[in-house]
């Protein structure tokens, strides 16, 4: 995001495999951060009832263990052989993600109008016939996350790397990073909406979020085809 990948990559230039290691550290690490991700973590872990600490970091692992397996998937090729995907199958994919995350902030706008984000953790309206989100589920948002999205610059990135061995261990150790992270971000956001006062509050940005969600994820999916400019 705004050349911040390709000054980190540059760390690890014609440099032992730790230095490689490292750098893929720091790109899945700040992968993570991409407004997409967390645009979409954040409205799958706010939208649902069982809101607790524990299982935010479960969902946002599952998402981005889904998203490391299409990443390594199709960066796998990319890497040993220089196989990109067809533009239009790209194209296709940035698409989808962009109608994912409106879909996501379309659910948490329902929800909000239902009513349904003001149950307190651990309530009985909560457990009972609350929504959850399943971590299989999660893990199929993140697959189809991962088919487009800004991870395709990393790796670019890795690909560069001459050594095809420690190109893919880079891309296995890149992947996981961004899973990593994702699960720590969306815990720290999970462990926010289970304090009382901050669910309070949050309830009532709720629908600021869900229409920022959806703005964002119609700018995405315009972008992908190339109907307004796109940054990322």
């Amino acid at each position: 995001m705004f050349g911040l990948d390709e000054r980190i990559a540059a760390l690890g230039s014609g440099e032992a495999f730790l230095l490689v290691a490292a750098v893929a550290v720091l790109l899945g690490l700040r992968h993570a951060t991409d407004p997409d991700h967390l645009t979409a973590v954040g409205t799958l872990v706010a939208c649902d009832d069982h809101r607790s600490t524990r299982r935010a970091g479960r969902l946002g692992m599952a998402w981005g263990l889904g998203h490391a397996t299409t990443l390594f998937a199709f960066g796998v090729p990319i890497v040993l052989f220089r196989g990109y995907l067809p533009a239009t199958v790209q194209q296709v994919a940035e698409l989808a993600v962009g109608v994912l995350i409106m879909g996501l902030a379309l659910r948490l706008l329902l929800r909000w109008r239902r009513g349904e984000l003001s149950a307190a953790p651990g309530s009985r309206h909560q457990h009972g016939g609350g929504r959850a989100r399943s971590a299989l589920s999660a893990y199929g948002i993140g697959l189809v996350h991962g088919m487009g999205g800004s991870a395709g610059v990393g790796v670019l990135l890795l690909a560069a790397i001459p050594d095809h061995v420690e190109a893919l261990a880079a891309l296995v150790v890149f992947a996981a990073c961004t899973a990593v992270s994702m699960s720590v971000a969306s815990r720290t956001f999970g462990y926010a909406i289970t304090r009382e006062p901050v669910l309070r509050r949050f309830i009532a940005v709720a629908p600021l979020l869900g229409a920022a969600s959806l703005a964002f994820g119609a700018w995405y999916a315009l972008g992908a085809v190339n109907a307004v400019p796109y940054a990322f």
